[in-house]
């Protein structure tokens, strides 16, 4: 009953771009195994022994692929509220066109015209005007108001759906992050206790590598949910609003396009009287 939306108005997260910043993380990761000196690091006479690097050079596999975890999950989450940011711009600007547009006394097809060929508001009114035009053919079986609404409605919860992509990823990452670095500090504090078993003693020179590795991981889990969930929360009160905004053009289309089917009609019986 309608076509879809372009492909255009979908929020693209494009996955080249992913693995090059991924590539130049690990690459950070690498540098730091190798002792190295880390791009943009600072410059200190003396290293901290119980920093990241040191985490990842000292660690095992598991610290290593949890570190690996937190910072594709932050790649992600940066990643996905940049895109959603700006895809949501977009389309407020969309809103703000069309709404201007349809300020107009033109018929609906020019007013469509004077909108961006990739809008997704010029889209919904070229759907409507089609359904109407094949309305013709149901005449008698499906009221036009009906028709017309069932059109509309399907057009925006398109919109709606696909302007939530990538929200569930920042709602996963911000729900399992603090768990990723909870098991990198239960893990740490494994190897802590290993550490003074083996040694038989626990002076603070045995247990600071592993208790610090512990705590930092505690701290990159959080630092990779707080951003993700408060993002999650924003774009979702955004979308909120623009989804209003587009419900309220959908209504206004469908009165519009209602009453100018009737003048037309109106028109032409009093056409064909003359």
């Amino acid at each position: 009953m309608s076509t879809p939306v372009p492909v255009s108005t979908r929020t693209r997260f494009r996955l080249p771009f992913l693995l090059l910043v991924l590539g130049l993380v690990l690459v950070g990761l690498a540098q730091a195994q190798s002792g190295a000196p880390v791009i943009f690091a600072p410059s200190t006479a003396q290293a901290n022994p119980y920093g990241l690097r040191s985490v990842w050079a000292q660690g095992d596999w598991v610290a290593r692929s949890t570190l690996l975890i937190l910072a594709l999950m932050s790649l992600l989450s940066w990643y996905f509220i940049i895109a959603k940011w700006l895809a949501q711009r977009q389309l407020n600007a969309q809103v703000q066109a069309a709404s201007h547009a349809f300020a107009s006394a033109d018929a609906l097809h020019r007013r469509s015209e004077a909108l961006e060929q990739e809008s997704p508001f010029r889209h919904m009114v070229v759907s409507a005007l089609e359904a109407a035009s094949r309305h013709t053919s149901l005449a008698g079986q499906v009221d036009l108001n009906h028709w017309l609404s069932q059109n509309i409605v399907h057009s925006v919860a398109t919109l709606q759906m696909r302007s939530q992509e990538g929200l569930s990823v920042l709602a996963t990452i911000g729900a399992t992050a603090p768990f990723v670095g909870l098991f990198g500090t239960v893990w740490g504090i494994y190897n802590a206790l290993v550490t003074i078993g083996v040694s038989g003693q626990a002076s603070i020179d045995k247990v600071a590598g592993p208790v610090g590795e512990a705590l930092i991981m505690t701290a990159l889990g959080l630092a990779v949910a707080v951003p993700a969930v408060l993002s999650y929360n924003a774009l979702v009160r955004r979308n909120r609003v623009t989804l209003h905004a587009i419900k309220g053009f959908g209504s206004e289309l469908h009165t519009q396009l209602l009453v100018e089917i009737d003048r037309t009609q109106q028109a032409a019986a009093s056409h064909k009287s003359a």
